[in-house]
């Protein structure tokens, strides 16, 4: 059984290395995941796929590449995050972190924000749900809500919201949200860092600045500016 189970792994050899095969295959033997049922994203650093339980749900499958992913880019955002001050410069080892990272960020964001739940990881892989099930609901670039003015005063609670959990996004924008039934949802957490990072009020800027330049493209005003002062007055009262 085991030996017939690894073996579905196997087609995608020509994909993924010996290491992310056996780590795919951990996670399913620990039951996260059945199979891999499609692609929903390949990409140069990490491919995202649609996966199947054995309860015939469905969840998502990341899966950061080990041979091209730009890990000194990587380091040079995680090393700033307090939380991994002692991170040495090692590709495997920043790029298990950067995993790491990703499912503990979204473990804190939904405490108060729509994320996909996270559900497990493990080296190079990370597993979470599916917001939309088997049909992935889609980014928000693709996919405009009904009413802008009312979903773009969502983005922006949820952004601050997460600030009062010390946490900052880091890299949102058009593509890292999830329009799903007209809520947004945040997704891509591996670049979110604790308020605390000396960089993070950089980083917060120009995420209120690509949400401003997407929803001015459509008509609805965001002084970026403004938001980043409610935010940083309600931290300090």
């Amino acid at each position: 059984m085991a030996k017939r189970s690894i073996e579905k792994f196997k087609i995608y050899k020509n994909v993924f290395d010996e290491f992310t095969l056996r780590t795919l295959f951990k996670l399913s033997s620990q039951e996260h995941f059945e199979n891999l049922v499609s692609p929903i994203m390949i990409g140069k650093e990490s491919n995202i796929f649609l996966a199947e339980t054995m309860e015939q749900e469905y969840v998502i499958v990341k899966i950061y590449r080990l041979h091209s992913c730009n890990f000194n880019q990587m380091f040079s955002y995680i090393q700033s995050d307090p939380r991994y001050a002692n991170l040495k410069n090692q590709r495997r080892l920043v790029i298990f972190h950067w995993v790491q990272r990703e499912y503990r960020n979204l473990l804190l964001a939904r405490e108060k924000i729509n994320v996909p739940q996270p559900i497990a990881f493990s080296n190079n892989v990370l597993v979470m749900e599916s917001i939309g099930g088997d049909k992935p609901s889609p980014q928000l670039k693709d996919s405009l809500p009904k009413d802008l003015d009312s979903f773009s005063k969502k983005i922006l609670k949820s952004v601050r919201e997460l600030a009062s959990l010390g946490l900052v996004h880091a890299d949102l924008s058009e593509y890292n949200i999830l329009n799903h039934k007209e809520t947004p949802y945040f997704i891509d957490f591996s670049q979110g860092t604790s308020i605390k990072d000396p960089n993070s009020s950089d980083y917060l800027k120009r995420d209120l600045k690509n949400i401003a330049r997407f929803f001015a493209k459509h008509k609805v005003t965001i002084d970026p500016e403004e938001e980043y002062k409610r935010i940083v007055e309600k931290k300090n009262s």
